[in-house]
């Protein structure tokens, strides 16, 4: 994934002011920051759900949301928005399940429709991703009756199902309960170390500590330092990262 230069507005809000981000193929880069500093709109930018209003994203070296037309930028179509968000999975603080789907068939449905996949095919790896994510035996159960950290499991195994080169996560734990985040983390953490690119907006430092290749701290719309996970908890050299570190370690 690269950025560069990204300007987002939500009326005269400047939201993110020439953002610019490179993350390479098999790396986790973990983005930290307070509410407000533009985290999730650079994430939601990526895969085209907010249009950027300057600057450049492009995934597996395509831009995403725009097409170049003598020299300039002008928006894609909606078709072709689409296929590029096929290769962006996206995991939201709310799971956004199918509630009247069972766990397997959230998972089979977007590549049985959108990818074309054959059924028995997509059944046979979505029942793969589900054990790969501690949920097997969960397969025929919907998810009003899954806890939080499982339908947050379905939805990192539903992402997976589009075989995606890039997976997004925006604050993908801050809305369970305290004793299923970990059940999550582990999920991702073992994602990270089998070399799966993601982009991980989160307040979970031992996360970060622990899976992430690099750590970018952004403010008021901008990245403001970014290093090794080591950098970042023994070093910081920004006074607002210490600040931000000292308020939440």
């Amino acid at each position: 994934m690269h950025a560069a230069g990204v300007h987002k507005y939500f009326g005269r809000l400047h939201v993110l002011k020439g953002v610019s981000l490179e993350v390479r193929k098999r790396e986790t880069v973990c983005i930290i920051g307070p509410s407000g500093s533009g985290k999730t709109t650079f994430i939601r930018c990526i895969n085209h759900l907010e249009k950027i209003d300057d600057g450049r994203i492009e995934v597996n070296g395509h831009l995403i949301g725009y097409r170049e037309r003598n020299g300039r930028l002008v928006e894609d179509s909606e078709g072709s928005i689409a296929k590029q968000r096929t290769q962006i999975g996206m995991v939201f603080q709310r799971f956004n399940l199918f509630p009247h789907r069972t766990a397997l068939e959230n998972v089979i449905e977007a590549p049985v429709h959108v990818l074309g996949v054959p059924k028995e095919q997509a059944i046979a790896e979505a029942e793969t991703l589900l054990d790969r994510v501690g949920l097997a035996e969960k397969r025929d159960v919907y998810p009003g009756k899954l806890s939080g950290g499982q339908q947050q499991r379905v939805a990192i195994a539903r992402a997976l199902a589009m075989k995606p080169a890039l997976i997004l996560f925006d604050e993908p734990t801050s809305a369970l309960d305290p004793e299923v985040i970990g059940e999550v983390l582990v999920v991702m953490a073992e994602l990270a170390h089998e070399g799966m690119t993601m982009i991980v907006v989160s307040h979970e430092m031992g996360f970060a500590r622990e899976a992430a290749d690099r750590v970018v701290m952004m403010d008021e719309g901008v990245i403001i330092e970014e290093g090794t996970p080591e950098h970042f908890f023994e070093s910081p050299d920004h006074e607002r990262t210490k600040q931000f570190l000292s308020k939440i370690l």
